[in-house]
């Protein structure tokens, strides 16, 4: 027997031992502060390798952020300015940004105050980021004798409190808040009209799957508001980069054309990929249909309504962007080597999805899931020739 088999017959045998019954599915899908985490670690399915399309959002925002800075409020004879980054995840982009926060802000009190205040930041995830990573990388991305900060973990999820009344002078936010605080309960009951059968997410779902998706991110926006709301001093910023979509666009279209919502890792490829696993008696219909990815992409419209229902800042600045998922070089580099896209996509998906499908199917299978999203992948020709859009949206707030 080849070792493809032995794998695929242990996958079984794993999952037919410890198959998840809905409660259980429930379960975890409600505690996704637990277990939701971009993948740790620095190898090839790591976030901290697979964040270009993070990193290309950050670039086209950091002018943004950086202007903000230049006309914010100083906060005078403050001993130290207090800046957090809420959903830090790991690597390189977190640890950027910082460094354009505190720079730029040392340069404001350089040429506007006789005082220098000290800088203190916070880096901020759920429990299951892996801050182990995190910080060696801040270790070697900054000499810490020269490190123009002091630096803090807070573990805990930012649809709730993580600091006291008044405490922070500024919050960022980059690339985290289109992940919900868990999946909505009608989506995960099978006598549903929103039970998303077939689907691992909603772009193109049925209505009522739609609404409860949309439900569920209008009350995680307006509690990740009220807690900065208690958080934030008066006059301070609230800066925030996250997946969205076009106002033209209504919630069952996530993304925005034809191509992206083919080539999107959330979608087409994904579905075939947990089919494939079904089709093969490795998981039944259940397991299938019980899994969905916990994200939503806002419109600006949705998103100036939570603030509105808020009333604790005054929106500066609240534009939508589109970005390619990569260069047109590096899109024909992929047409000569599909096999190379493929992996390429499947340890995107890996780096994303990892935790929360090893909660839903075990140890062993989802590397079966990853090996068939990236086998369908890299055999579809005509998608490596299309090219896909990520739609972001920046929000630039001051704390009234």
């Amino acid at each position: 027997m080849d070792s493809t088999r032995l794998v695929c017959v242990a996958a079984k045998k794993e999952n037919m031992e410890h198959m998840y019954t809905s409660n259980q599915c429930q379960t975890w899908t409600r505690e996704l502060h637990r277990i939701l985490c971009m993948q740790g670690g620095d190898h090839d399915g790591s976030y901290a390798k697979n964040s270009e399309a993070s990193a290309s959002a950050l670039a086209l925002c950091k002018p943004m952020l950086a202007g903000a800075i230049s006309s914010m409020k100083l906060f005078q004879g403050e001993p130290s300015i207090r800046i957090a980054d809420l959903g830090c995840a790991t690597g390189h982009n977190t640890l950027s940004t910082m460094e354009l926060v505190v720079r730029s802000l040392r340069q404001r009190y350089e040429e506007d105050s006789d005082h220098m205040p000290e800088f203190e930041a916070f880096f901020s995830d759920l429990p299951s980021n892996d801050f182990n990573s995190l910080f060696r990388s801040l270790a070697s991305f900054t000499d810490t004798m020269k490190r123009p900060y002091y630096a803090a973990g807070v573990p805990g999820s930012f649809y709730q409190r993580l600091f006291s009344k008044g405490k922070l002078h500024m919050v960022v936010s980059l690339s985290a808040l289109h992940w919900l605080s868990q999946i909505p309960d009608a989506v995960l009951d099978k006598q549903s009209p929103s039970w998303n059968k077939g689907r691992a997410w909603i772009d193109g779902a049925k209505k009522e799957v739609v609404e409860a998706y949309a439900k569920q991110s209008e009350e995680d926006l307006t509690a990740f508001l009220q807690c900065r709301k208690e958080e934030i001093v008066e006059g301070g910023m609230l800066f925030i980069l996250m997946a969205g979509r076009p106002d033209s666009q209504q919630p069952e279209n996530q993304l925005s054309d034809p191509d992206t919502r083919a080539k999107h890792p959330f979608t087409t490829s994904m579905d075939e990929a947990w089919e494939d696993l079904l089709n093969e008696g490795l998981i039944d219909e259940e397991t299938r249909d019980m899994f969905n990815i916990p994200a939503y992409m806002r419109s600006t419209e949705e998103i100036k309504k939570a603030f509105d229902r808020c009333t604790g800042f005054e929106i500066q600045q609240l534009e939508f962007f589109r970005i390619s998922e990569h260069s047109k070089e590096k899109q024909e580099e992929w047409i000569r080597d599909p096999v190379s896209y493929g992996r390429a996509k499947a340890n995107l998906v890996r780096a994303t999805l990892k935790p929360i499908v090893e909660a839903h199917l075990g140890q062993i299978l989802p590397e079966e899931l990853f090996k068939r999203f990236e086998k369908r992948v890299a055999e579809d020709l005509a998608m490596l020739h299309k090219t896909c859009f990520y739609g972001v949206i920046v929000v630039c707030a001051i704390r009234k």
